[in-house]
């Protein structure tokens, strides 16, 4: 069960990274001075990678604790 454990830390890692791009995404649009609107369709476009992301550092999680358990 050790390639549970290291399959799920890899996609929590990828999860992760997606969080923080989805973060710098957010960060370049708010330092832009964009107006409401323009801002908005940014944030929107980063949505999505943010929810996928989270998706997956959750899904690497549980594969980690059923490796754990497992073993």
């Amino acid at each position: 069960m050790d390639i549970l454990i290291w399959i799920g830390v890899a996609v929590a890692l990828l999860g992760l990274v997606g969080i923080v791009w989805s973060g710098i995404i957010a960060l370049q649009a708010r330092r832009a001075r964009l107006d409401d609107a323009a801002l908005r369709a940014r944030l929107q476009k980063a949505l999505p990678i943010n929810l996928g992301a989270l998706l997956l550092s959750i899904l690497g999680c549980l594969l980690v604790i059923l490796g754990v358990v497992f073993a």
